[in-house]
């Protein structure tokens, strides 16, 4: 008798379950029933989802078994698996909202924390990805860039309302549009409900690369003297000569600020007004003995990093792309923060050499603006071998300060200095939950409105936490793990 209504009760709550829910119909709401289906009533809890090409996929089961074996479930998903409903119906107008609702499923379901997307730009002429991307059409009436990447769009998963955040409010397939006197695409919450990092690989090999480094780092950093060395790069960003409201070496200052959030490190200063930075060399040697952390506040492009002579326009060059084989930190590999334009612009390509097709002046913007290498300075930064960092965080568009913002707000200088004071001062010692961490508090200290025109602080502030890219591990464990 006792068996027989154990049975009855288990269908009865099945049948319940089933007749709950219902296929999908236009946008979802995360109060409303989910998808129906026997192999969609998954009880598995993950902490770290994957997503990559099937390319990819092996070559990622040695560091699915890392981290299971420090207590991060992990399942790795391939992107054919997304789009054919594998786990969940497929769902979305394109593939990037595919793989946001797929995350927003895994959320909901698999109660996910961190996702890691695994694919960059494949090698050719045109522009194709190993995984999806977002670009957001944002002006910020710089003339420079009418679009920008953001991997935030993948992290922001419902609206203050609990409703799915498309980040395309009036639907026209735009995503993250503001160009007019308010936002079209309003509000967006952009606070992250997971923490999303990216390795931008253009390769196998390169997913290699990233997977023996990573085991490396939490395997062997713990406790070791290296990692309790923070290098800190810095000049006068702004010269007071080009405008008198530019006092003091912004640069340095940051970096001061950052240094005292981080007491319990030791702190090497690279300054132009010390006479410690005078050119790559220095940089190079200071990476080369080791450190757990490095932070260059500057001025960046997508193959380079630099910054001033105290009050002059003179440059002083820190470390570009080809630069980077120097760098003999094998086994000591930093967290790299750099303040600057476009270092994590990982979709440039040494295709675009090749395409003075498309007429002369494009193909001099092309290497003007430093798209011509390989890949972008915090890729090729953190896959280096042998050496480089293990992850870093920049920004994927232009970068503003507080001298952009007329002083109204400090925009990438409170984002880079905040990834050192959640981590010193906060204890948040797992890097995607500073990431994330930081862009929410961001978000509190500078409320936006949407209500201003393309080019206002409060569009300037949307741009400036949508840019900022974590190319590394979303669950990496700073300073590795304890044996």
């Amino acid at each position: 008798m006792k068996s027989l209504m154990t049975g009855v009760i288990i269908i009865f709550l099945l049948s319940g379950a089933i007749a709950g829910t219902e296929k999908y119909s236009g946008e979802e709401n995360k109060f409303l029933p989910q998808v129906a289906s026997l192999k969609e009533l998954n009880y598995d809890t993950y902490d770290l989802l994957i997503l990559c090409p099937s390319q990819f996929y092996d070559v990622l089961l040695p560091f699915k078994d890392h981290k299971e074996q420090h207590g991060i479930n992990t399942i790795v998903v391939k992107l054919d698996e997304v789009y054919g409903g594998k786990y969940f119906s497929a769902y979305g107008r394109d593939d990037a909202e595919k793989i946001k609702y797929f995350i927003k499923k895994a959320y909901d379901e698999w109660h996910i924390k961190y996702v890691l997307l695994v694919g960059g730009r494949k090698p050719g002429m045109k522009e194709e990805w190993w995984l999806p991307v977002r670009y957001s059409y944002l002006d910020d009436k710089s003339n420079w860039e009418k679009k920008y990447l953001t991997d935030l769009y993948f992290a922001d998963i419902y609206d203050g309302n609990g409703n799915f955040s498309s980040w395309d409010t009036n639907g026209n397939g735009v995503f993250g549009e503001w160009k007019g006197n308010k936002a079209e695409d309003a509000p967006i919450d952009l606070v992250p409900d997971v923490y999303v990092g990216r390795w931008p690989a253009r390769s196998g090999f390169e997913v290699e690369i990233m997977v023996a480094k990573t085991i490396e780092y939490e395997n062997t950093a713990y406790g070791k003297d290296w990692f309790k060395k923070f290098v800190c790069i810095a000049g006068d960003t702004y010269p007071e000569v080009l405008n008198p409201q530019w006092k003091g070496y912004e640069g340095e200052e940051g970096t001061e600020r950052a240094i005292e959030w981080m007491s319990e490190f030791e702190a090497i200063k690279l300054w132009t007004s010390l006479g410690t930075f005078t050119g790559p060399d220095d940089v190079i040697d200071a990476i080369s003995d080791g450190c757990g952390f490095v932070f260059f506040d500057g001025h960046g492009s997508p193959m380079s990093w630099a910054t001033h002579a105290p009050n002059s326009t003179e440059w002083v060059d820190g470390l570009n792309v080809w630069q980077m084989r120097l760098l003999k930190n094998d086994g000591m590999y930093p967290i790299c923060v750099v303040g600057g334009c476009h270092n994590s612009q990982f979709n440039i390509s040494v295709f675009n050499l090749l395409k003075i097709y498309e007429g002369f002046d494009k193909w001099i913007e092309y290497i003007w603006k430093g798209e011509t290498a390989p890949a972008c300075w915090s890729w090729w930064m953190t896959r280096k071998i042998d050496g480089g960092s293990i992850a870093t965080l920049g920004y994927s568009g232009l970068g503003y300060t507080k001298e952009d913002k007329n002083f109204e707000g400090e925009a990438t200088e409170w984002l880079d200095t905040h990834f050192f004071w959640e981590y010193g001062m906060n204890g948040t010692d797992i890097l995607g939950e500073v990431w994330g961490k930081v862009i929410a508090g961001y978000l509190k200290t500078y409320p936006i409105n949407w209500n201003t025109p393309a080019g206002s602080n409060s569009a300037v502030d949307v741009k400036t936490v949508q840019e900022w890219i974590l190319i590394g591990d979303p669950s990496l464990k700073i300073g590795g793990y304890e044996k």
